[in-house]
């Protein structure tokens, strides 16, 4: 499956839309980064220097569109559709067809939309686009075990613990370990299989 520059994907909720950053979102964008930094810095790789950079953003914009015409990424800034206002972002990444059919999957959410059911939506949607449209058969996400409110989430929206991987992202300037979950296409992990 390949997107058109015309059908590129806009998904929607009952509160928010995602969609495909664009150059006319970046100072939305920059300022609730930069408001929310305390917040999300210690669940993040390290920022560089230029992160809230205009010409920063704009890469990110292009290589957006790119990614996702090629079907290797999908990165979504998400809107409240109410006043369409971003309250957060949602990467598909590392999308792999063939006998993989996967992909890995990382978001955030600005500190003062935090914890009011906004990103359980995403991810809910996300997951239905990924399966029922994109095609992949499993969706990946990893956290860093403390934290209790990424976890709670994965778990909420069908996500399974699978297990710890050591050193498995820089995060906050620190090779951290990572609790793996994931989402299958067609899970039976937690059915009974009555043909065995």
């Amino acid at each position: 499956m390949r997107f058109l520059k015309s059908k590129l994907p806009v998904l929607f909720t009952e509160r928010l839309k995602l969609r495909l950053p664009e150059l006319k979102d970046y100072h939305q964008w920059s300022d609730l980064r930069y408001s929310s930094q305390d917040f999300l810095k210690p669940w993040e790789p390290t920022w560089t220097e230029d992160h809230l950079t205009k010409e920063a953003f704009q890469s990110r914009v292009e290589w957006a569109e790119k990614a996702a015409k090629q079907l290797t990424s999908l990165p979504l800034l998400i809107f409240r559709r109410e006043d369409n206002e971003i309250i957060g972002g949602i990467t598909l990444d590392q999308i792999q067809f063939g006998p993989h059919q996967s992909g890995s999957l990382g978001y955030w959410v600005g500190e003062r939309f935090a914890r009011q059911g906004f990103m359980y939506e995403s991810l809910q949607k996300i997951v239905h686009h990924s399966f029922k449209e994109i095609g992949i058969s499993r969706i990946e996400a990893a956290c860093i075990p403390n934290n209790k409110p990424s976890r709670k989430l994965l778990e909420k929206t069908d996500f399974k613990y699978e297990g710890v991987a050591q050193s498995y992202l820089e995060i906050a300037g620190t090779w951290q370990p990572h609790v793996l979950y994931a989402n299958l296409r067609n899970d039976r992990r937690n059915h009974a299989d009555t043909n065995q």
